[in-house]
């Protein structure tokens, strides 16, 4: 009995055991006239795989279903073949990165990808920015390891490439843009190297980056159908009656002036002597002896009636057990932070080295209060414990200095890591 391969033309995960089986010399038939949504809910189908999901390889011994296991058969078909390395180092390597292509790339782009194509998922821009935060610090880690390697593991291709190579397949062709990969040098040499293998290319054809980031769907609703106008009875003419012309002065006052962009209240406090911007570009500049230059330099410039000062501690640390979660969560919130850039300096801090990981922070405010329209339009905010800082306090000041100069340990842990606000 031939292979028979249970898959629609151009699916990514039939594609890892079609160019598998090039490499090994296997053939592998693709059902004819396969549909999705009617193929994989038949009776036939159901029996080989119940959750209706393809790829779906039947063999001699029986079906096979999960793309990555379908791959792994097909490869250990042919012994001889080095698709699985040379040694128990090499296989074990392998099998690491076709994880991590699963668990990180793979997955990273559909969090991305399936809400703004319809294909699953509530498009919500903050969990966007999460699933973009998370896929980046992904493809750094790739992208470190290829700047010195030219494949995954050893110096030819193994199933790891195959499979690294079907997953980011996808993302190229429809969401990662150029603008996007760049910051990914070694990725995009890596990517359009294994695409341009013979045996690639014979099963994924020419492949085109994605030139725009697919519109997030519209959350309009479709309009109503309008009913058909009722003939309207003959009316007879009306004859014209002229009005007198509007004096020129009336006409006038018939159109508004636009309206002044109300201030924001902050921008009507008196005047301070600290210049925030000032403040933060001596932050930024300082390299060396921080402690004696920027610390002192703040304190030299802080106006305790026209700024305030507030440490925040986050309401839920027991559920920061994962770190890059923990990481993308303050990440997010820095951003929605945005709005307040003109009136604000923060530092955050994510203490631990292991889970559950402590988020703490320090903020620095224009006026007594934190504003009014920070806690309106970011709701990360309601997220964290907040506390004004009591300058008469000397150990609250000193934890003012450490939380600037992300001194560390702080508070007697290491630092997982520390973000800016500026």
């Amino acid at each position: 009995m031939a292979l028979v391969l249970h898959a629609g033309s151009g699916n990514k995960n039939a594609a890892k055991a079609l160019i598998a089986a090039e490499y090994v010399g296997v053939e592998i038939k693709l059902t004819p006239n396969f549909v999705m949504g009617v193929s994989n809910k038949t009776p036939e189908f159901l029996k080989m795989n119940p959750l209706g999901k393809i790829p779906v390889l039947e063999t001699p011994e029986g079906p096979i279903f999960e793309s990555n296991a379908i791959a792994r058969y097909v490869t250990k078909l042919k012994d001889g073949n080095s698709l699985y390395g040379s040694s128990l180092i090499d296989y074990a390597h392998i099998e690491q990165w076709m994880d991590f292509s699963a668990t990180e790339i793979d997955a990273g782009i559909a969090r991305w990808l399936y809400p703004r194509a319809g294909f699953g998922g509530v498009y919500l821009p903050p969990a966007e920015e999460n699933a973009i935060a998370a896929l980046k610090r992904s493809l750094g880690a790739l992208n470190t390891h290829l700047a010195s390697n030219t494949y995954l593991v050893g110096d030819s291709v193994t199933l790891a490439d195959i499979i690294m190579t079907c997953n980011l397949y996808m993302g190229f062709r429809m969401i990662l843009t150029k603008t996007f990969t760049s910051e990914f040098p070694h990725v995009e040499r890596y990517f359009w190297t294994m695409v341009n293998q013979p045996n690639v290319a014979k099963i994924l054809g020419e492949v085109k980056q994605a030139d725009s980031i697919p519109p997030p769907p519209s959350t309009k609703k479709p309009a109503q159908p309008k009913e058909p106008a009722k003939p309207k009875a003959k009316e007879e003419p009306k004859k014209e009656v002229k009005e007198p012309a509007k004096p020129k002065e009336e006409a006038a006052d018939e159109e508004e002036a636009p309206k002044p962009k109300p201030k924001n209240p902050l921008d009507l406090l008196p005047p301070s002597k600290m210049i925030l911007d000032e403040w933060k570009r001596l932050y930024s500049n300082t390299k060396t002896n921080f402690r004696e230059v920027a610390i002192k330099g703040f304190w030299d410039m802080y106006d305790p009636e026209g700024y305030s000062l507030w440490f925040c501690n986050y309401k839920y640390n027991d559920e920061n057990t994962v770190s890059f979660v923990t990481l993308n969560k303050v990440s997010g919130f820095l951003q929605r932070m945005d709005l307040a850039r003109k009136y604000a300096f923060g530092k955050m801090l994510v203490i631990g080295q292991e889970g559950p990981f402590k988020v703490k922070g320090l903020w620095l405010f224009r006026g007594q209060e934190i504003p009014q329209f920070v806690i309106d339009e970011c709701y990360d905010m309601e997220l964290y414990d907040w506390k004004k800082v009591d300058l008469s306090d000397e150990d609250q000041k000193e934890r003012v200095n450490q939380m600037i100069e992300d001194h560390e340990p702080f508070e007697g842990e290491p630092l997982l890591d520390a973000k800016c606000f500026k």
